[in-house]
């Protein structure tokens, strides 16, 4: 092929909506992890066959395997001719791109060329008939789905994909299942990491009612209704799913939340166990079960008799779920911070230092997970190695980090209480107060800044540090 027209192929790729054309970066997932995600779905879930497939193609590609990529895409037209025999061109489009985009990759440019044409030839039929707008909603919404399976990067754009799709079939129950589960995610990274809450009880409950067979709308609305103290009404929907999806391993994954939630963490562990059981490499599943581990020994520790083997059993599953997540998804952050958790609990302190300081050295972690982490490993110096000093050099780093999270504001918490503590028991030096300055000056609070400034200086009278960031304060008050 000429280089002109393999150029003139590549910007023709770059028209097509697809997987492709989406920017849906390897970075920001586990390959191995999404790819069981997406085949135990295929498993259970088998009316979205043609869109799992369509993304496992991609998934197929970044694995570097195209001949199973191919495959991927030859069992999505199955399932379009099987599904959709009346609009096969309409429902080809996403999986026709795909193939020109695998093909072009391959270097087999006349192929990748021929799906080309089938696209560009079916949106011209296509646009005939709908008054000349092309943008079809069920892309809309396969775009959607795509970018939700990409993690909290994608769930904005992905809600603005189903609202999209919603503008032309407002009634259609997968486009509102798809906006419903976008709200619900947005939601719940507001509330870890910080963002502004987008409310979406109403539209979990506009979903359930379009479709009350999806039982994954139905336990995140428990997860919701919990949330808002209504845990009576909420557990009725989990109880519902249960009688309709018994075996349905996303919804058991919901359900056990809801219940470790309710503080019935072994109701949530036989749960858990039935849903890998049906999915054993769910890398979800084995998070999850960590967490209720991790809980039932801070359960047994609370009690009076705290039988010894009994924790270290459960310590030891938690660590073997954790390690699990992380080997399976190295970026899922926030599980390194849980493994160390689960060896200090165990007192295996050199294991917990490793694993902190192998996530705190990573370059692709975000700011509110890392704030996250320094908060975790500022406690863990704190209370498991007693050292104050390297608590608050950590707390202190979370806090220097620009973003707003609730990472950073448990950190600003943590070292401020720290620091107050040492102050009022009079075991303070120049440092502690000095230290407590930068704390107030990092939050915006400069008067108390001021103050404490003041305080080390007293007490350290030659330090330039405390006189400099004084000077500065006092110049940004009077300005």
């Amino acid at each position: 092929m000429s280089t002109i027209s393999k150029d003139s192929l590549k910007a023709s790729l770059l028209q097509l909506e697809c997987h492709f054309t989406w920017t849906l970066l390897k970075k920001d997932v586990g390959l191995e992890a999404l790819e069981e995600t997406i085949l135990d779905h295929i498993k259970f879930v088998v009316e979205y066959n043609i869109r799992d497939y369509n993304i496992l193609s991609y998934v197929c590609h970044l694995k570097n395997s195209n001949e199973e990529a191919l495959r991927s895409l030859r069992k999505a037209e199955e399932a379009i001719q099987k599904y959709h025999p009346g609009e096969i061109a309409r429902r080809s489009l996403v999986t026709w791109g795909n193939y020109a985009w695998i093909y072009y990759h391959m270097q087999r440019y006349e192929e990748a060329q021929t799906y080309v044409s089938k696209v560009e030839n079916s949106r011209k039929k296509l646009s005939s008939t709908a008054h000349g707008k092309i943008q079809l909603p069920e892309i809309c919404a396969e775009k959607g789905w795509a970018l939700l399976r990409f993690g909290r990067n994608y769930f904005e754009k992905a809600k603005n994909c189903f609202e999209n799709a919603l503008e032309s079939e407002p009634n259609n129950p997968d486009f509102n299942a798809g906006y419903a589960i976008a709200m619900y995610r947005l939601e719940d990274c507001a509330e870890r990491y910080g963002d502004e809450i987008t409310p979406c009880l109403g539209a979990l409950k506009r979903a359930a009612e379009l479709n009350p067979m999806d039982t994954t709308i139905l336990a995140l609305l428990a997860l919701k209704l919990q949330r808002l103290h209504q845990g009576n009404e909420g557990e009725r929907y989990i109880e519902e799913g249960l009688q309709k999806t018994p075996d349905f391993p996303v919804f058991l994954r919901h359900a056990a939340i809801f219940y470790r939630k309710k503080g019935e963490v072994n109701k949530a562990v036989e749960i858990l166990k039935k849903a890998l059981a049906l999915t054993p490499k769910s890398i979800v599943l084995h998070h999850q079960l960590g967490i209720c581990y991790r809980s039932k020994v801070m359960q047994l520790k609370r009690t009076r008799y705290t039988p010894q083997e009994e924790v270290e059993n459960l310590i030891q599953l938690a660590i073997f779920h954790f390690k699990t997540v992380i080997n399976k998804k190295p970026v899922f952050f926030s599980a390194y911070a849980d493994l160390a958790n689960a060896y200090a609990l165990g007192k295996r302190y050199e294991e917990a230092e490793e694993t902190f300081q192998e996530v705190l050295q990573r370059n692709d972690l975000p700011c509110e997970d890392k704030q996250e982490i320094c908060f975790n490993y500022g406690n863990f110096q704190h209370f498991h190695m007693k050292s104050d000093s390297n608590a608050i050099k950590y707390y202190i780093e979370g806090l220097k980090i620009e973003k707003d999270s609730h990472g950073k504001k448990k950190c600003s918490e943590a070292v401020e209480k720290l620091l107050e503590q040492k102050i009022q028991s009079g075991l303070a030096d120049a440092t502690d107060i000095g230290t407590l300055g930068l704390v107030h000056k990092l939050n915006g609070k400069k008067e108390e800044a001021i103050e404490c400034y003041k305080n080390a200086i007293a007490l350290d009278p030659n330090n330039e540090e405390y006189q400099n960031a004084l000077v500065e304060l006092q110049l940004s008050i009077s300005s």
